[in-house]
Parts: C-alpha cells; structure tokens; sequence
C-alpha cells in the first residue's frame, strides 16, 4: 500500500509540537524547582470580641476566613501538569499517525523506536510519580526526554517508509516494542538512581549553598528515590529480557539460528545482565545504596551505548532496520 502523505505530516506535526510542549512544561517546572520551598499563608488572629481583619468570627459574619495563597512559581508548577498531559497526547499520537500512514507497526528505524521509547517513559513518569513529592524530578526526566526526541528528529530521521522484506515479520510489533517500552523505563530508573546519589550528598535537615546542596534539597528524600529506582527496574527487567528471547526466537526463524554474537545481541545481553546484577546488589546487605545505584547507572549507560554506539558506529546484522 502507498505511503499516506497527509498523515505522515500529521505525525511529524505532533512529533515537533509535542517537543515544543515538553520545552514549556519544562520551563514552567524550572521556575517552580529553583524557587525556594516555602509556602506563604496570609493568617490574620481574631481579636477578643469577633474584632478581626480577614477572618470570620461570631460578630463578624461578613468577613470569611483568608486563603492561603500561592506564589507564582507553585501556580506555574500546577499547570505544567496538565500541560504535560497534553504533550504526552501529542508525542502518543505522533506514534499513532505514524503507524496508520506506514501501514505497519512504526518501530521499523531509529526514529520510531526512540520516539516509542521517550513515550513509554513520560507515560511511566505519571504512573510512578503521580505524588507531589516527586514533581522536582519531572525536571530531570523531561530533560533527557527531549534531547533523545531531538536527535530523534534532527539526527536520526527517517521519512515515512516500509521496511525492507526482512523487517516484514508479526515478530517486529512484538519484539521491538516489548524492548523500547523496557528501555523508557529503563530511563526513568536510572534518573531515580542518579537523583538519589545526588540526594545522599545532602542529608535531610542538612543545609548548604552549594549548586549541589541547593539542587538536592528540592528533591524526595533518598529512601523514595531508590524505592522508584528499584520499582521500575523491576517492571522493565523481565520485560527486556522477554524482548531478548523473543529476538532469539526471531533470529531462528529468519537466519536459523537463536544467537550468533552479533554486536547488538551481545550488548543487550550484557545490559541485561548488569540489571540482573542490580537487583541482586539491591536485594543483599551492604549493596543495596550507592553500590547497587551505581550499578543501575551502568546498566542505564549500556543501554545507551547499545542504542547509539551499537546502532550507529558497529556494523551488525540489525544494520538493515535503518538502525546505523
């Protein structure tokens, strides 16, 4: 079937719209995360009598009880959030559009699996940090979010196309988007961990006026940070590892044999493994804080080394997905 044109634009219209509205929401979060974090409450007492100035008492039924008021910061924080929502609807029907102007599942190039993989990742963003006291760390996970969606875009393009025979498989839907899902949440985990190194660097109730310190304060304490890390890995880890058996299972049925130790099958297995290796350091005693974090940030930078170097540098045999 021919390429659907109008619909091709469609999705790169929302692709680009959606980079546009993750900028916005990120800037309306970096206003609210370098504020200081104090809120102001305008409370008048009442006098003996009813005698009050902005406050209700029994002599003064005219007067009512003043609202706590928020500072401009707070209120930008506030509508980031259903801002986001909107950005996440543009960068899901980017994927959607992509989809029905190809005629096939889009995860077929670079573009489409990163583009996938930063979706999964905000979507995950709201499912796991739905509570205010992780709102600071939207600001470090829109951020990289945006610098893949660049490349994505600028970098890695590639026009609205079928894929090559090879690639004309029931097994593309199901092995590639069972591994980019895995890799956004991969990418909210090791942000958690990262955050959670940064917030060991300055302890509850600790003060200090370095860009550190300053920058720590405002995040969740260290306990929840790697509860989040460790939460998600736990998600993404059997998920990624059912992508590689399942990519086994497709390599036996196109090049008959299950693994022939090609670069990017090497790397995944690998990156698997030191996940693995992090959810052993965080289930033993005297591994389970900054030993096991930074072993999830090792596995985080496989992952991305996997992604970029793998894909664009070595030649293998996933050279053809228009992945180098």
């Amino acid at each position: 079937m021919p390429i659907d044109e109008t619909l091709a634009g469609y999705s790169n219209l929302a692709f680009k719209s959606a980079w546009i509205v993750y900028i916005l929401v990120l800037a309306m979060l970096i206003m609210q995360y370098s504020s200081a974090r104090k809120k102001t409450t305008e409370r008048e007492l009442v006098s003996v009598g009813g005698a009050s100035t902005g406050v209700a008492g029994p002599d003064t039924p005219g007067k009512v009880a003043a609202k706590p008021t928020r500072s401009l910061p707070e209120r930008l924080g506030n509508m980031a959030f259903a801002v986001l929502f909107v950005a996440i609807g543009l960068h899901l029907a980017s994927i959607v559009l992509r989809g029905f102007a190809v005629h096939r599942f889009p995860l077929g190039n670079m573009y489409e699996f990163i583009t996938m993989a930063t979706a999964a990742a905000m979507v995950t963003g709201l499912v796991f940090m739905y509570d205010r006291r992780f709102r600071a760390m939207w600001v470090f996970l829109i951020a990289p979010v945006l610098v893949l969606m660049y490349l994505a875009g600028n970098v890695l393009y590639a026009e609205a196309a079928p894929v090559v025979p090879a690639l004309k498989s029931f097994w593309l839907p199901i092995h590639v988007t069972i591994v980019s899902i895995g890799s956004g949440i991969f990418l909210l985990s090791g942000v958690a961990s990262l955050l959670f190194l940064l917030r060991l660097r300055q302890p509850e109730g600790e003060e200090s006026n370095t860009l550190i310190g300053t920058l720590a304060r405002r995040l969740p304490d260290a306990r929840s940070l790697d509860r989040l890390a460790y939460k998600t890995t736990i998600v993404a880890f059997p998920l990624f590892g059912a992508g590689v058996i399942l990519g086994a299972i497709w390599a036996e049925a196109a090049w008959g044999r299950f693994w022939g130790w090609d670069p990017k099958e090497t790397v995944s297995f690998i990156t698997w493994v030191v996940y693995a290796a992090y959810l052993h350091a965080r289930a033993t005693s005297g591994w389970r804080d900054t030993k096991a974090a930074w072993i999830n940030i090792a596995g985080f930078v496989a992952m991305l080394f996997n992604l970029f170097i793998i894909n664009i540098v070595v030649s293998g045999l996933h050279s053809y997905a228009g992945l180098n």
